[in-house]
């Protein structure tokens, strides 16, 4: 497997890795989006391909907390039915995290299950003062420290995205 960033021409691929790997369009409606917002950061859209195939897709866009800049949200990861459980998710969401730090972001956030996320380092961000932009998504909103975090990181986190990309609803393990 070879985890590398996104081209031009994988575009059209990813997006069908996304609505075949959540098996709706929402997700790929939402890349679109992001495509074209002032958070979208070229090195952390990257792509997984095992022999030549890309078969799983994650990106992370620039999002803030009050002024600070340097915090990104993770999201969305999207792997080939096919291919999920093979560790695809695992090496894109450790080589996200990686290029996220070697960018000197301080924080990467993301929604998502604290049982599966919380290997990666992830915490509920209420517990580093950062506020979800959604109450009601409580401890699935998560943050991982980096190497430039420094305490003193508060306040509301806002996505990039255009105003009508809202995340999906919560998806809770068993329903």
């Amino acid at each position: 497997m070879i985890i590398r960033r996104e081209k031009p021409e994988d575009v059209g691929t990813v997006h069908v890795v996304h609505e075949a790997a959540f098996g709706r369009d929402f997700e790929s409606g939402l890349l679109k989006g992001l495509r074209g917002d002032g958070g979208w950061v070229p090195e952390l859209s990257l792509v997984a391909e095992v022999d030549g195939r890309i078969v799983g897709h994650a990106v992370s866009t620039r999002g803030f907390v009050g002024e600070r800049r340097d915090v990104v949200g993770l999201g969305p990861i999207g792997v080939l039915p096919g291919e999920q459980g093979g560790r695809v998710g695992t090496a894109l969401m450790h080589a996200s995290i990686a290029a996220a730090d070697a960018l000197g972001m301080a924080a990467v956030v993301l929604v998502g299950d604290p049982g599966f996320y919380g290997r990666f380092g992830f915490a509920p961000a209420a517990g580093f003062g950062v506020e979800a932009p959604e109450p009601n998504w409580g401890a699935y909103f998560q943050l991982r420290t980096l190497a430039a975090y420094a305490p003193g990181l508060a306040g509301r986190f806002v996505f990039a995205g255009p105003p009508a990309a809202s995340a999906p609803p919560i998806e809770r393990a068993g329903g």
